[in-house]
C-alpha cells in the first residue's frame, strides 16, 4: 500500500523535528532534485538564479534554504564556507530582541506591563545613565526601544506615519552607537544621543544605539554580558558550535546589542528554525511563543513604517506579492535570515565583507583542520546588474528609509537598489523555485 503524506501533513511531522548539533550529525539533508522537489516542493535548479542573485550583490556569502525541517540548498561562494563565522552585523539586533523577549519571561516582577513598561529608572539601567539627558526618555517604553520608536537619534530619513522626515543631527550608526556612553546620550559630538529627536513613540528612525540600550538594560538585570546570556538561553541549549559576538577590533568594552554576531551558516538557520517554530527547540520553550508571533507583526509601538521588534515584516502588504506572515532581518554586507510560517520555510543568505571574516573582528579562531582555502576568486569583485534588469520595486508600494547602506547594485540607467529591495529581490527569486501548487496548497 502506498501513502500520500499531503502537505499539511508533512508540516505536522516537520514540527517535531529539530536538528542536532553538526558534530553529532546536523540538519538532516536531500539533494537529490527529484526528491527535493517532491518533498518540499522546491525546484534546485531555479534556486541556483537566487543564489546568483546574491554572487551579483555582496563580495561573499551563499543561500541555505530549509523547508519542512530539511535542508535542502547550502551553497557558498568567496570567502563564505559552513564553517566561517563572519560578523553578521545588524542580523544582531534579532537576537536582541529574543534576548528581551526571554528576560520578559524571567522578570516579570520587573515587567509587570510587558513591553508596555517604562524602562528608563534605576532597576533597569547602570547609575551612570542618570540623570537622563534629555526628560522625555522617561516615557520610553521597552516595546519603543524594540521598535525604534524611542525617539534616539538614528540614520535619516526618519518616518513619522508613512512619511519621511529628516532628523538633524541623524544618530551614530555602526560598532559607535554601541558605546554606552553614546547610546545613553553622555557624548556629545556630530552625531550623538543626547536629545530625543520626536516624543518617545512619535516616530520611527532606525537607530542602533536603541537596542544597545536593551542590551545595557539585559546585562544590569542579569549581571551578564549579551553575548554570555545568549549562551546560556540559546547557544548551549540549541547546539550552536564556535560563535562569538563581532568589533573585538573595536574600543567598545561590552557586547554591541546593536549587532555583531558571528556564527556559523547552520546556526544562523537553527535561529530562523527556533522563530519559526515559535520559540520551541525539541521539548524546550526557550523563547515565549506570544514574544515571538509579536516579532514577526506589525507592532502597536511602531505604525510609522513596517519594523517590528527588530525584524522587517509585511503584514500590511508593503511588498505585493510576497507572503504576509513573512518576516526577515538584514544585516550590512548583505546577510539575510527569512522567516516564512505559512510555508514552513526558513531562508539565509549569508554574505560578507572581507573585514566582516576577519578573526581580529570576530574573536572565533578557524576550525582546527579546516582544509577551506578561500582561493582569491572574488578579488575585483564589483556589483552586478538584477537578473531580469526589471526594477524590483514594481510591488512596492510606498517609500521607506534605507536602513542600512549595505551593498548595491546598479539598474540600467545607473540608479542603485537598496539593501531593502536586495531583501525583497532575493525572498521573491527564492519563492519563484517554489510550485504554484505548493505555495497555494500550503498557505
Amino acid at each position: 500500500m502506498f501513502i500520500t503524506i499531503l502537505p499539511a501533513a508533512k508540516e505536522l511531522c516537520a514540527q517535531t523535528y529539530f536538528p542536532p548539533p553538526d558534530s553529532i550529525g546536523g540538519w538532516r539533508a536531500i539533494n537529490d532534485p527529484a526528491t527535493v522537489r517532491g518533498r518540499t516542493g522546491i525546484d534546485l535548479a531555479l534556486m541556483d538564479e537566487a543564489l546568483e542573485f546574491a554572487a551579483k550583490t555582496s563580495k561573499h556569502g551563499g543561500l541555505l534554504v530549509a523547508r519542512h525541517g530539511w535542508l535542502v540548498y547550502e551553497r557558498y561562494f568567496g570567502k563564505a564556507h559552513r564553517e566561517a563565522t563572519p560578523n553578521h552585523a545588524s542580523i544582531g539586533k534579532a537576537f536582541t530582541s529574543v534576548a528581551a523577549g526571554i528576560l520578559l519571561r524571567e522578570r516579570p516582577d520587573l515587567f509587570p506591563h510587558g513591553l508596555d513598561q517604562k524602562v528608563f529608572g534605576k532597576s533597569y539601567f547602570p547609575a551612570h545613565v542618570f540623570p537622563l539627558s534629555d526628560p522625555r526618555k522617561a516615557d520610553i517604553k521597552l516595546g519603543h526601544l524594540l521598535a525604534m520608536t524611542a525617539g534616539i537619534r538614528g540614520n535619516n530619513p526618519g518616518m513619522i506615519r508613512g512619511l519621511e522626515v529628516r532628523l538633524d543631527p541623524a544618530g551614530p550608526d555602526g560598532w559607535p552607537a554601541c558605546a554606552d556612553d553614546m547610546a545613553a546620550g553622555r557624548t556629545g559630538g556630530p552625531m550623538n544621543t543626547t536629545t530625543l529627536w520626536c516624543a518617545p513613540g512619535e516616530g520611527y528612525s532606525y537607530a542602533t544605539s536603541s537596542p544597545h540600550l536593551v542590551s545595557m538594560m539585559i546585562r544590569h538585570i542579569t549581571g551578564k554580558e549579551l553575548e554570555e546570556y545568549v549562551r546560556e538561553k540559546l547557544a548551549a541549549p540549541m547546539g550552536w558550535e564556535r560563535w562569538g559576538w563581532g568589533y573585538k577590533n573595536s574600543p567598545l568594552r561590552h557586547t554591541c546589542g546593536g549587532g555583531g554576531i558571528a556564527v556559523r551558516p547552520t546556526d544562523m538557520l537553527r535561529f530562523g528554525y527556533l522563530l519559526l517554530r515559535e520559540g520551541r527547540w525539541g521539548n524546550s520553550r526557550l523563547v515565549p511563543a506570544g514574544y515571538v508571533h509579536m516579532c514577526r507583526r506589525p507592532s502597536p509601538y511602531n505604525p510609522h513604517f513596517d519594523y517590528s521588534l527588530q525584524f522587517d515584516v509585511n503584514g500590511n502588504g508593503r511588498w505585493r506579492g510576497l507572503p504576509r506572515d513573512a518576516f526577515w532581518k538584514t544585516g550590512s554586507g548583505g546577510h539575510i535570515l527569512y522567516v516564512i510560517p505559512s510555508l514552513d520555510l526558513v531562508i539565509y543568505r549569508m554574505g560578507g565583507r572581507d573585514d566582516q571574516y576577519d578573526q581580529a573582528n570576530t574573536g572565533v579562531a578557524p576550525l582546527a583542520g579546516s582544509t577551506f582555502r578561500y582561493d582569491g576568486s572574488r578579488e575585483g569583485w564589483r556589483a552586478g546588474t538584477p537578473l531580469s534588469g526589471e526594477p524590483l520595486t514594481a510591488g512596492h508600494d510606498r517609500g521607506g528609509p534605507q536602513k542600512k547602506p549595505g551593498a548595491v547594485v546598479s539598474r540600467e540607467g545607473g540608479t542603485q537598489i537598496s539593501q531593502e529591495e536586495i531583501a525583497a529581490e532575493t525572498l521573491r527569486l527564492v519563492l519563484a523555485a517554489l510550485s504554484t501548487r505548493t505555495r497555494a496548497t500550503d498557505r
